[in-house]
């Protein structure tokens, strides 16, 4: 079985509660006594997972980026399928709520962007299998668990997997800096997918052409466009704000 290292304390709690099965090891960095490290530990010596305090220099040789101490191996997670999407918004019985990254292949605005989609309840994020940020230690580190809890679906031909969705009925809106309608005028509240293009080139052209609607962000001041995870945060947060009410 392959795996991998995650690390910070958002994503290793999140695994211990999400899929404890899958932790194999965990690095603590001396030092640390405070009442989350105990929780942690008291956690895993229930669950039989070994752990171990070391120095600071051996957990920086296991992963690159701000560890905040902690270090954990596990057993590489299962990939979500587009079966496995369908079947299980089919099961879910409400209404599709989803993201589509379409060329963010930067693994901050990845995680960021998941961090968001599961602050408002999206039930998966998709991406391309190609021109797209993997699910890495740092996606899972800047995602403070949102890894955990938001289904990452890669899919081989993003514009047919779009077409497949359009046909049960999910309406979907692209974001374009050239639309007629902005963010305010269109309609979040049934089945939806927001497609996000990658900062600079936004969506690819087929992508474009698959979107159902384009909207787009207003933007009052000097600068003409917002960082991708940013972006998708303030439209994520109009459509929560529509489906709340």
């Amino acid at each position: 079985m392959s795996e991998e290292f995650i690390f910070g304390w958002h994503a290793v709690e999140a695994v211990l509660k999400q899929e404890p099965a899958r932790l194999q090891q965990v690095w603590i960095q001396t030092g640390r006594q405070d009442k989350r490290v105990q929780s942690v530990t008291e956690t895993l010596d229930s669950l039989g997972v070994a752990w171990q305090v070391v120095h600071r220099k051996e957990l920086d040789k296991r992963v690159s980026g701000v560890h905040q101490g902690v270090v954990a191996q596990v057993s590489e997670s299962r990939e979500w399928t587009e079966d496995d999407l369908l079947q299980s918004l089919a099961a879910q019985g409400e209404p599709p709520f989803l993201l589509i990254l379409d060329g963010v292949t930067d693994p901050h605005n990845l995680g960021a962007c998941l961090r968001t989609a599961d602050a408002v309840g999206v039930q998966a994020v998709i991406v391309p299998k190609d021109k797209s940020a993997s699910l890495s230690p740092t996606v899972r580190k800047v995602a403070c668990g949102a890894a955990e809890t938001v289904p990452l679906v890669r899919v081989t031909n993003l514009a047919r997997f779009m077409r497949v969705l359009r046909d049960d009925g999910v309406w979907l809106i692209g974001t374009a800096g050239e639309a007629d309608r902005t963010l305010y005028q269109a309609d979040f509240k049934g089945p939806v997918a927001l497609v996000m293009g990658a900062e600079g080139k936004g969506m690819r052209r087929l992508t474009r052409e698959h979107c159902d609607l384009l909207i787009k962000i207003p933007m009052q001041g000097q600068v003409d466009s917002l960082n991708v995870s940013v972006a998708t945060g303030v439209c994520l947060y109009e459509a929560l704000r529509q489906r709340l009410a």
